[in-house]
C-alpha cells in the first residue's frame, strides 16, 4: 500500500531539468549580492499539486526517483514576471502617436475604452491580453478595467480559465471625462462592491479598489472608494500619483484644501500597504516620507514615462525611504508587455540619473520584488518550498545577435545583463501558471 501510494505521489509530480535562478532577498539591500539570489546551473525543480515541492541541483541519484523528467537544459527557468500596473482595454493603442499624458488620455484612451461596456468586445481583447502576458512571461499582474463592469468580468473569467493569479477593478471615474464614460460616485461604489463580493478572493483572483486618477473623481467619490477600502479591507487600492506636471497642477486646483497630491489619496484613506501608486515620478520630500509612513506601494513603469515624456523615476530615492517598488509595463502608454524590455528601459533611465541598475536588483524586480509589492510574496515570487508554480523557461540567446553577444559573456552577471538589455518575448520558450503549461513557443 505505501509503495502504491509513493508511486501516485511521484506520477502527480512534474519534474524539470533545466538551470534556475531566483532570488531570495532583495540585491540592495544585501552587502553580499550573491547571498540575494539562487542559480543552479544544472538542477531539478519538483512540482506537486500547482506548487513547489523541490529545488535541488541535478545528480543521476536523484533522478532516480522521477520516472519522467522534461529536459530543458540549455534553458534557463526563472519565476514567472509580475506586472504592478497595466490597462488591459489599452492594449490595441499601444505606440499610439505623440502626446503626454492629459492628451494622450484625451485622444486615444477614452474614445477607445468607450467600446467596453460591449461584453463580447471586452472578451475579446481580455483574450487576447491574457495571451500577451503569457507570451511575454508573466504570470500576474495588477490589471485596470474600464468604468465598465463588463470589462472586468471579462478579465476575470479569463484569467480564472488557466486559475491564473490576477488583481483587477473597475474604474471608478465621475467628472473630468467624456459624458459616455462617467459614472457615479454612488454607482461606483455599488458596481465596485459588487465585484468584489463575485470576484475577491475567488481561486487566486483578487479586487483592487480602482479610482483613475484623482482628477476623474469627485471628493465624494474618493470618499465612497475609502469607505469600500474600510469595508473590505484586504482589498487592494490602485490608482495613478505625480506622473506630469500639469497634472499635479491640475490636482492642486481641485483639491486646494489638500497638502498635495498624495495628501488627496491619504486623506480620503487609500494609503496603505496594498495601495499601489503607479509613477510617483515628481514626489516632494514630504510626500516620498509620506509614502513611507504608510507602507504604500510605487509601481515604476519606465517605458511608458519616456514615451509621455513624463520624467525619470528616482528609484534609489525609493530604497533609502524603504519603499516597495515593482515593475510595471503600463500597456498602453508603455510601449511592451516585455518585463525584459521594460526592465532595459528602466536601466537607461537610472543612468540618466547617475544611479545603476544591477541585473540582479532589476529581475528581483521582475519577480520576487513585484510580488513582495503586492503582498502576495507568501504565494508567488520564487522557489521556495510550497509556493505557487508560476515559471517560465528562457532562451538565452533568441536571435542572432543575442547568440553572437553571449559568445562574448564573461560569466553569469553578464549573461543575464545581455539577456536583460536584448531579450523581449522572443525569449521565452514556455510559460507555466500553477504547474501547469499554458503557453510553449513550439
Amino acid at each position: 500500500m505505501l509503495k502504491e501510494l509513493n508511486d501516485e505521489i511521484i506520477n502527480n509530480c512534474t519534474v524539470i531539468r533545466a538551470s534556475f535562478l531566483h532570488f531570495i532577498n532583495d540585491p540592495a539591500k544585501i552587502e553580499n549580492i550573491e547571498e540575494s539570489y539562487q542559480y543552479i546551473a544544472d538542477g531539478l525543480l519538483v512540482i506537486e499539486d500547482g506548487k513547489v515541492k523541490l529545488l535541488t541541483d541535478f545528480t543521476e541519484e536523484k533522478a532516480e526517483s522521477y520516472p519522467v523528467i522534461e529536459d530543458k537544459r540549455g534553458q534557463l527557468i526563472m519565476p514567472g514576471f509580475i506586472d504592478t500596473h497595466i490597462h488591459y482595454p489599452q492594449s490595441e493603442i499601444i505606440a499610439s502617436y505623440g502626446e503626454q499624458l492629459l492628451e494622450w488620455l484625451e485622444t486615444y484612451t477614452f474614445p477607445t475604452e468607450k467600446q467596453f461596456s460591449d461584453k463580447d468586445y471586452a472578451d475579446e481583447i481580455a483574450q487576447f491580453f491574457i495571451n500577451e502576458l503569457l507570451k511575454n512571461g508573466t504570470t500576474s499582474a495588477l490589471v485596470f478595467g474600464t468604468v465598465h463592469p463588463e470589462s472586468v468580468d471579462a478579465v476575470f473569467e479569463e484569467a480564472q480559465k488557466i486559475d491564473m493569479r490576477l488583481i483587477a477593478g473597475k474604474v471608478m471615474m465621475d467628472r473630468n471625462a467624456p459624458d459616455y464614460l462617467l459614472d457615479t460616485a454612488q454607482s461606483s461604489y455599488d458596481q465596485s462592491k459588487a465585484l468584489i463580493e463575485k470576484w475577491h478572493n475567488k481561486g487566486r483572483l483578487q479586487y483592487a479598489i480602482t479610482p483613475r486618477f484623482a482628477p476623474t473623481s469627485t471628493p465624494e467619490q474618493l470618499a465612497l472608494a475609502g469607505k469600500l477600502k474600510a469595508e473590505y479591507p484586504d482589498t487592494y487600492v490602485q490608482t495613478h500619483l505625480s506622473e506630469n506636471k500639469d497634472e499635479i497642477a491640475w490636482v492642486k486646483s481641485l483639491f486646494p484644501e489638500r497638502e498635495g497630491y498624495l495628501d488627496v489619496y491619504q486623506h480620503y484613506g487609500l494609503t496603505g500597504d496594498k495601495s499601489i501608486f503607479a509613477h510617483s515620478i515628481h514626489l516632494t520630500d514630504k510626500e516620498w516620507a509620506s509614502m513611507s509612513e504608510t507602507k504604500s506601494v510605487i509601481a515604476f513603469c519606465p517605458t511608458s514615462n519616456l514615451f509621455l515624456g513624463s520624467g525619470l523615476f528616482n528609484l534609489e530615492k525609493a530604497d533609502n525611504n524603504d519603499i516597495r517598488v515593482g515593475l510595471a509595463t503600463d500597456v498602453g502608454g508603455g510601449t511592451s508587455f516585455s518585463a525584459l524590455q521594460t526592465l532595459s528601459e528602466a536601466y537607461k533611465i537610472l543612468q540618466l540619473q547617475g544611479q545603476n541598475l544591477s541585473v540582479f536588483k532589476g529581475l528581483y524586480m521582475a519577480t520576487l520584488g513585484s510580488a513582495e509589492s503586492l503582498s502576495i510574496d507568501h504565494k508567488v515570487g520564487n522557489f521556495a518550498v510550497g509556493k505557487e508554480a508560476d515559471f517560465i523557461s528562457l532562451n538565452w540567446a533568441a536571435t542572432d545577435l543575442q547568440q553572437l553577444r553571449m559568445k562574448n559573456a564573461k560569466n553569469l552577471q553578464d549573461k543575464l545583463f545581455a539577456l536583460m538589455m536584448l531579450g523581449d518575448e522572443r525569449n521565452i520558450q514556455s510559460t507555466y501558471v500553477a504547474g501547469k503549461l499554458v503557453y510553449s513557443a513550439a
